[in-house]
């Protein structure tokens, strides 16, 4: 399993397996401490690490733990007063994120699906903590927040705002276009807003949106998760390994009969590389060189 979970990460355009394996990994981490400390009697001690996750509703506990606007989109349901084990909750989430992610990721890659990801979580959690501390309704019934689902409304609204007439194929349904199945989540989130699960149901809301405005944006040439692109990428340079630095002290003469190649254009090698960033990463991922040698390459 160790070996399957890393060759998901090694795969190019695998950012909707890597999340989920993210989310598993972290429901059964915190599954296990859940059950060795309701057998230990220390119930105490998993509360301690599982409220590190939760978002929750009122603004003074929130900035005592402000990580806690990402951690939460990660994370599901556990509950020792009601005994609750929110399997069905991870696996609905993970199932819907499945199908839409997948698709997403065929036509803008996965940098901006990890992007969406944690926009569709900042923003449903956001709206969570504006209403909940602002309205009168919803003051009254401080909740704390916990699940993908904000993320994975960001997805859905996302891709079916990309490609509304894409049709999928449903179990005694049939052929429907996915812009029906994000409206129809939006109109029952919309619904149950005022039901026993409202604070999750106003972050859905507020996940669709983003997910909506991401597209739209993107779609005039603006892209809202650029810097978290930028801020992963930056992470990831930190751990990579750096060549040892090579000390020369003349420089090489020229192969005879060799001639360097003209500036702005590429190899073929290159071309392939250059295409594969923008399957990764999008256009507006290319440096000025980059494409430069593109636009040259597509005038031979």
């Amino acid at each position: 399993m160790f070996n399957d979970f890393k060759s998901a990460f090694q795969r190019h355009n695998n950012a909707h397996a890597q999340l989920i394996i993210i989310n598993v990994v972290i429901f059964v981490a915190l599954g296990l401490l859940f059950v060795v400390a309701k057998i230990s009697q220390q119930q105490a001690i998993f509360q301690v690490v599982y409220d590190q996750f939760v978002l929750p509703s009122q603004i003074s506990q929130f900035l005592s733990k402000p990580w806690t606007i990402l951690t939460y989109a990660f994370a599901h349901i556990y509950n020792y007063e009601y005994q609750v084990i929110g399997v069905w909750h991870i696996l609905m989430n993970m199932l819907v994120f499945y199908w839409f992610a997948k698709l997403f990721v065929e036509y803008l890659g996965s940098d901006k699906l990890v992007a969406l990801y944690v926009l569709g979580g900042l923003s449903g959690g956001l709206l969570y903590l504006l209403l909940y501390n602002t309205v009168p309704y919803f003051m009254s019934r401080p909740s704390d927040l916990v699940g993908a689902s904000a993320a994975v409304f960001a997805v859905v609204v996302a891709t079916a705002t990309l490609l509304p007439d894409y049709t999928f194929f449903l179990l005694f349904l049939g052929p429907v276009r996915i812009k029906y199945i994000a409206a129809f989540y939006i109109v029952v989130s919309f619904i149950s807003s005022v039901g026993d699960n409202a604070g999750g149901e106003v972050a859905h809301l507020g996940g669709a949106l983003i997910g909506f405005i991401y597209i739209k944006q993107l779609q005039s040439g603006v892209n809202w998760g650029g810097w978290i692109t930028v801020t992963l990428d930056w992470f990831k340079d930190l751990f990579k390994s750096k060549p040892a630095v090579k000390v020369t002290y003349r420089k090489e003469e020229k192969r005879a009969g060799t001639k360097s190649s003209p500036s702005g254009k590429a190899s073929q090698a290159e071309i392939d590389a250059i295409l594969d960033k923008i399957s990764d990463r999008g256009y507006e991922s290319l440096s000025k060189e980059e494409k430069e040698k593109l636009f040259n390459a597509s005038k031979k």
